[in-house]
C-alpha cells in the first residue's frame, strides 16, 4: 500500500524553555565490571538507585532505561547522534503519565554505555537493540527514533523476530540514505560529513556547542526563542560519548542505505519530519521514506527544526499519542 502524506499547516506553537536536568549533578560511581557474556542482565546497585545494563556478545554493556508497569504497551526511544537516552526525557515523561511502559537506551560509544573502538556501524546497533528485546522480552512494542536512530529503527524492525514490534515511528530521520551519489543525487555532498569530522577530531566541545546552538534547534533563525540550557543539555550528552564512536557514527548515519529495510517493513509507520530541518533536510528523506514503505504515513511539520521534539513537545507528542492509539 503507498504512503498516505499528511501536510499539516503550520504550526503556531511558541518555544519554550524546558527545564532540562535542573541543573542537578550527574552522581559517578564505580561500576563492577561484568565478565563477557552473550545478552547478560547487569543491575548496579549504588546505594539505593540501581542503573541497568545488558551485556552484548562483545562484551559491550549498554544502559538502558526501563519505567512503568511491565505489562503495560512498550514504547522504546532511539536517539539520534551523539546524544543520549537523556534526549527522550519530555517523551518520556509525558507517556509515562498516559500509562505506557517507556524504554530507551544509550546506543554504544554514546552516554553511558562503552566507549567502544569497534561495532559502530548500524549492523551491530540493530543487534544491540535486538539483544534488549530479547533480555526484556518485549512484544508488540513501538519503536520510536529520532534522526540516527530513526535508521537504527529502520534496520531494526526490518530484520526482528515476529511479535517483537507492533508499530513504528521516525522523526527528522535519516533514511533513506544521506549521502549524496548517482542513485541519490538530492543527498548532501559527502564533503559534508567528512567536514562533520574534522570539526570532530579538532575541537569536539566547541563542535558540540555550535551545533545546538545553531542548525540542530533552528536557533540561528531569526525570531528563534535560544534556550541556553537545552543547548547545555545538548553538549552535556554528547561529551558523555566517545569520540572514536562518535566518529565512526558519522559514516553510519550518512552513508547507510534503508533503502531495501524501508521495503520491507510492512507494519504501520508513522514519518514526522520539520520542512525546516537543517540537519537532514526534508526533501531527500521523509517523503522518499514513506514512499518506500508498504503502510507509512508522513506528517510535515511546516517550519519546524530538527530537534523538534525539544522545541515541541506538545505538538509532537499529542501526534504519537493520536498513532500509538489509532487502529492503523
Amino acid at each position: 500500500m503507498k504512503a498516505t502524506v499528511i501536510s499539516l499547516p503550520s504550526v503556531t506553537a511558541t518555544r519554550r524553555d524546558l527545564l532540562i536536568g535542573g541543573g542537578a549533578a550527574l552522581a559517578v560511581a564505580t561500576l563492577p565490571k561484568p565478565a563477557p557474556a552473550a545478552t547478560a542482565s547487569t543491575a548496579l546497585e549504588q546505594g539505593s538507585s540501581t542503573m541497568s545494563y545488558i551485556t552484548t556478545n562483545d562484551g559491550t554493556e549498554i544502559f538502558y532505561k526501563d519505567w512503568g508497569q511491565k505489562d503495560a504497551q512498550a514504547i522504546v526511544f532511539h536517539h539520534g547522534w551523539p546524544l543520549s537516552a537523556d534526549d527522550w526525557d519530555n517523551q518520556m515523561m509525558f507517556f509515562l503519565g498516559q500509562g505506557f511502559r517507556v524504554i530507551a537506551h544509550d546506543r554504544r560509544g554514546h552516554g553511558r554505555s562503552t566507549q567502544t573502538d569497534t561495532g559502530n556501524e548500524m549492523d551491530t546497533y540493530a543487534a544491540d537493540v535486538a539483544a534488549l528485546a530479547e533480555k526484556l522480552n518485549l512484544k508488540e512494542a513501538i519503536h520510536v527514533g529520532h534522526s540516527t536512530g530513526g535508521g537504527e529503527v529502520v534496520h531494526y524492525v526490518a530484520r526482528s523476530k515476529p511479535g517483537r514490534v507492533s508499530k513504528a515511528v521516525i522523526i527528522g530521520a535519516v533514511p533513506p540514505i544521506m549521502v549524496k551519489s548517482e542513485k541519490n543525487p538530492g543527498g548532501l555532498p559527502i564533503e559534508v560529513f567528512d567536514g562533520f569530522r574534522a570539526a570532530l577530531i579538532a575541537n569536539r566541545a566547541q563542535f558540540f556547542r555550535d551545533v545546538p546552538a545553531g542548525p540542530f534547534y533552528g536557533f540561528n533563525r531569526p525570531g528563534s526563542e535560544i534556550s541556553e540550557g537545552v543547548i547545555q543539555n545538548w553538549w552535556r550528552q554528547g561529551m558523555m560519548g566517545g569520540a572514536k564512536a562518535h566518529y565512526d557514527c558519522i559514516k553510519a548515519f550518512s552513508e547507510t542505505d534503508f533503502t531495501e529495510d524501508l521495503k520491507k517493513i510492512d507494519l504501520p509507520v508513522l514519518v514526522m519530519h520539520g520542512d525546516d530541518d537543517q540537519i537532514v533536510p526534508y526533501a531527500d528523506s521523509a517523503p522518499l521514506s514513506a514512499k518506500l514503505l508498504k503502510n507509512g504515513t508522513l506528517k510535515t511539520y511546516a517550519g519546524l527544526p530538527h530537534g523538534m521534539c525539544t522545541t515541541h513537545p506538545d505538538v509532537v507528542n499529542a501526534d504519537l499519542l493520536a498513532f500509538f492509539k489509532s487502529s492503523s
